[in-house]
């Protein structure tokens, strides 16, 4: 018995055509809005994307952010990868390889930064292993193997014919008529019929556009969502390819530290705001989670790699190194717990890589006449626990006094600014200078072999980076501690590599 093997053919309706057409398109329009909105953003960068990978193949994604001519590779292809892509899905030319590409791309996302992989803070929803770039993914697959349209049109021609011959009174006991051979003319139909789903395009792409202008995709940069598959997180205001510099970096004990790095006042909320009575409220409701993420990341990203945080502020650093991959050190100050012994315990356990007294806490034992002994009982219960451990001071007495008893600390933490500013004033001081007597300091700091950590460099804000940094840094700083918004910081970066890549007129050797 002879087994005539029957060739089955997927069969689309009207209907059917018309979800996959759309289906197609939405997907394509998402390419396309991904792409079209990184590349109107300058300060877009896949850096942070790849740097968050925690799964398979994180250190060749780790070494693509490291690599700066690899990272501006990835960039364009990524870019330009999803804008043609998304064309390429709307208009419904080369299809399937638009598709296939596609998914490929999604799967590199999924790969890099799975949903098991990212911390539920960090996530758009609540899901496991299954999120929408793997979904997208296989709608993706679905298209590419599915018969291409002309293939899709052709059969929707043929049963076009069939019925006609079906309608036929004379042949209606006759079994179905077999697909025969499409002639020229219906050929032609079909071209016309291709034509015209291809015009579907039209008010799609129109939609598109007019949707983009509505919520200014194209005239400002957008904070984009870290987590989305096509796309990662970025930043307003500022613009990483104006980066000029970087910054060297030197050594306390064995942390090794940038030139430069950042304060947690603003991020705290502890303004230096003088009569401006609504401005700490104001930096509070700025500073979000989110935005103090963004903040810390763009800071590394500038290649600072150190910031000093108050003690209160440990759950915030452990979160950003949680769910960020952040790698920024943190310097305590063992303050904001009530008690210097459980501050230092807390910032220890919190992953500190160094530990300082609070310049706060050093005044008030002076202010009341109390012994400074305690203050070389903390600076060696730090050492003990394997970190450098340092003395903060607004005022020069405290560090004459240590030094005058004999405590010797790994590092200093010490006030630096001049008073020409106008809200100088030190008989009449309204939280508005920190560094009543800068010539004296810095005749004083340069006697002393420690590291030189100076911070309030700017007068909280009074002062200019142009003469600040290049004030702390001529007066003897070894490093100088800045805080600063997200918008300043690819300039203050600039600024301090362009005043230590110069010739500089300080007479304290460089300590470190």
């Amino acid at each position: 018995m002879e087994i005539k093997k029957v060739e089955s053919k997927v069969v689309f309706n009207n209907t059917q055509l018309l979800l996959i057409l759309i289906l197609k398109m939405f997907i394509g329009w998402h390419f396309l809005y991904e792409g079209i909105i990184k590349l109107a953003n300058p300060a877009w960068s896949a850096a942070s994307y790849l740097m968050y990978s925690d799964w398979i193949f994180s250190g060749i994604f780790h070494a693509m952010a490291d690599n700066s001519t690899i990272l501006a590779i990835v960039n364009f292809c990524n870019i330009w990868g999803l804008i043609l892509i998304g064309l390429a899905l709307i208009f419904g030319v080369f299809t399937r390889i638009a598709a296939i590409g596609g998914a490929a791309l999604l799967l590199l996302y999924y790969t890099a930064n799975p949903p098991f992989t990212i911390a539920d803070s960090m996530k758009e929803g609540s899901y496991m292993i299954i999120d929408k770039n793997l979904i997208e993914m296989l709608a993706l697959i679905l298209i590419a193997f599915l018969p291409s349209l002309v293939q899709v049109n052709l059969k929707l021609v043929k049963d076009f014919i069939n019925k006609k011959i079906h309608k036929n009174k004379e042949k209606e006991s006759q079994p179905e008529h077999p697909c025969r051979e499409v002639t020229k003319e219906e050929r032609e139909t079909l071209e016309r019929r291709n034509f015209i789903y291809s015009l579907a395009s039209i008010p799609f792409i129109s939609a598109f556009t007019w949707a983009a202008v509505r919520t200014n995709a194209f005239s400002k940069p957008m904070a984009i969502d870290s987590i989305s598959g096509a796309t990662t997180r970025t930043f307003e205001f500022t613009d990483l390819k104006d980066l000029k510099g970087t910054l060297p970096r030197a050594k306390i004990g064995n942390v090794e530290m940038s030139r430069m790095f950042m304060g947690c006042n603003l991020i705290g909320g502890w303004a230096h705001s003088r009569d401006l009575i609504y401005v700490p409220s104001l930096v509070k409701k700025y500073h979000t989670q989110e935005k103090v993420f963004e903040t810390l990341q763009l800071g590394e990203q500038c290649g600072m790699n150190a910031i000093i945080l108050n003690t209160s502020l440990t759950p915030l650093i452990n979160a950003y190194w949680k769910e960020t991959r952040g790698k920024i050190q943190f310097i305590s100050d063992c303050a904001g717990v009530g008690d210097v012994d459980k501050g230092i315990k807390i910032s220890i356990d919190n992953g500190a890589a160094t530990c300082y007294i609070q310049g706060e806490i050093t005044e008030r034992i002076l202010r009341r006449g109390e012994s400074f002994e305690i203050v070389g009982e903390w600076i060696e219960k730090i050492r003990r626990q394997g970190v450098p451990a340092g003395i903060g001071a607004h005022s020069l007495e405290v560090v004459k006094r240590c030094v005058d008893i004999g405590i010797k600390p790994d590092y200093w933490v010490k006030t630096l600014h001049h008073i020409n500013y106008w809200s100088a004033k030190p008989e009449e001081r309204h939280d508005n200078i920190w560094c009543t007597n800068p010539e004296e300091t810095i005749e004083y700091m340069k006697n002393l072999e420690q590291p030189w950590i100076a911070f309030k460099v700017l007068a909280a804000g009074a002062i200019h980076p142009n003469e600040g940094f290049k004030y702390a840094f001529e007066g003897g700083a070894d490093f100088i501690c800045v805080g600063m918004y997200d918008f300043q910081i690819v300039d203050d970066v600039n600024i301090a590599a362009e005043v230590l890549s110069q010739q500089i007129n300080r007479q304290r050797p460089w300590r470190c």
